[in-house]
């Protein structure tokens, strides 16, 4: 029988795509055992599905990154750019018969310049590792995402990656000043500066932040960073309702305060992490409030802080002494995600961000969707950003308990477009979000987006099926 090309032989395609890649690659950095391949399938996402990727690949030069996507383009095969898979909204997913460009070996910390404040680093880079390394140079790279001792930069650029002190310092968006990108072609494409200020030309820069490797690869990045704050105090304090707690915050806000932390744990959370370290925390805490400053003179500022939870209805309030007692006191926070995977096995953690005055209203409704669906639904937010993790707790292995957690999921999203907010705060689109960004930015925007990636992708090579 005469078979065409795209009947005839995966197996002979793939060694075809293997040759070519091996051609501009050492043999160690081309996978094809499907048993090791399989492992770069997907990202740490429910609900999302992955195929099974044609080869990994694990460049460490930017030559080497130009040839796979100089093969990719003459085969027309799609490449899913990869970091360390920690994100939770499947835009790392493998498709079937994909190159899966794995970024986690071009891990160099290129430069530090403490004159300039800037680094210069490779994608592969580990977000810990750099915040160690600049605070070598009494210098501080802000942006910190709770998976910071395992997730990338490079994946942070992808996602925008938020974190614990984005109330104060900002997302990562803000702090990458320029790039080096292969595009899908090959091309290598420089975008920013490495100046403190610039304004030449569209900010194609800002354009790839968050474009969740969908219009090229960044191969490079320069980093804004900042001076090493002083050690932040930490405060604590205890509400018998959501709605207090959500007061305090915006009475927190509204008064000028500048907290370099301003996290809220609902009453399913602080039960979790009750059940799971026995921290002692209080039965009847509704809401607990976390506060830091990391200022010259951060007792001052806790003790500001406090009177307003106070005056917003706190039940106690507690505030650190030294760095010791804070970083106790952050202990309960730290354990939220691994409290509420212990409550059904497998969690589901939506990132719904909201104004902060809205708050109040996101967390009341989630209490009324987990009633609905009859499941355990915990809340944490970076409440001073009013970046909320609503985290849906269930057992994969129950089919209609998975069915109940995908919908509450949705109405959660649906309730955070209602209250003004958006989608997704710092997680991204991928896969998992998909029909929830064409709901949010509409059908002109979904179609002008189209359109930007059709000039730096027109093949649709690059990681398809993502974002829209």
């Amino acid at each position: 029988m005469i078979m065409s090309r795209t009947e005839a032989a995966p197996d002979q395609a793939r060694g075809d795509l293997t040759e070519r890649l091996l051609a501009g690659l050492p043999a160690e950095a081309v996978l094809t055992d499907p048993d090791v391949t399989a492992a770069y399938a997907n990202d740490m996402a429910s609900f999302c599905p992955a195929g099974a990727p044609a080869v990994v690949v694990l460049p460490r030069t930017v030559e080497e990154v130009q040839h796979v996507m100089r093969t990719a383009t003459a085969l027309h095969v799609p490449v899913v750019p990869q970091g360390a898979r920690t994100g939770l909204s499947g835009g790392a997913n493998a498709s079937d018969g994909c190159i899966v460009l794995s970024l986690t070996k071009m891990d160099r910390i290129l430069e530090i310049n403490p004159v300039d404040r800037i680094a210069v680093v490779e994608p592969g880079v580990i977000n810990a590792a750099l915040s160690r390394a600049v605070g070598e140079h009494g210098l501080y790279y802000p942006p910190d995402p709770s998976s910071w001792e395992m997730c990338t930069i490079g994946g942070n650029i992808g996602t925008a990656s938020g974190g614990l002190c984005c109330v104060k310092y900002g997302v990562t968006a803000e702090y990458v000043l320029g790039l080096e990108v292969v595009l899908a072609d090959g091309r290598l494409m420089s975008t920013g500066r490495r100046t403190a200020k610039g304004v030449a030309g569209y900010d194609l820069t800002r354009l790839f932040v968050g474009s969740e490797g969908s219009l090229g690869i960044v191969v490079r990045a320069v980093l804004a960073l900042r001076p090493q704050p002083p050690q932040q105090l930490v405060l604590a304090a205890e509400f018998g309702s959501a709605a207090a707690a959500c007061d305090a915050v915006c009475r927190i806000m509204a008064g000028g305060h500048v907290p370099s932390l301003l996290e809220i744990m609902d009453r399913t959370t602080v039960k979790a992490v009750n059940d799971l370290a026995h921290m002692g925390l209080p039965e009847t805490t509704e809401a607990l409030l976390l506060a830091a400053f990391d200022t010259p003179d951060p007792a001052s500022d806790l003790a500001a802080v406090g009177a307003l939870c106070e005056a917003a209805g706190a039940t106690q309030v507690v505030p650190a002494d030294d760095a010791a007692e804070s970083e106790l006191l952050l202990q309960a926070r730290r354990l939220s995600l691994t409290a509420l995977e212990a409550v059904r096995g497998v969690t589901m953690i939506d990132d719904v961000c909201v104004p902060r005055s809205r708050l109040g209203d996101l967390i009341e409704g989630v209490e009324r969707i987990a009633e609905k669906h009859q499941l355990t639904i915990g809340v944490v937010a970076h409440a001073g950003d009013g970046n909320t993790h609503p985290t849906v707790c269930f057992d994969a292995t129950d089919p209609d308990e998975s069915r109940r957690a995908r919908e509450s999921f949705d109405e959660i999203m649906a309730l955070g477009l209602e209250l003004g907010g958006t989608i997704t705060g710092e997680h991204g689109v991928g896969v998992l979000k998909k029909e929830w960004l064409a709901r949010e930015i509409g059908p002109v925007g979904i179609e002008m987006q189209r359109g930007i990636k059709q000039v730096f992708d027109p093949l649709d090579l690059l990681n398809p099926g993502k974002l829209f």
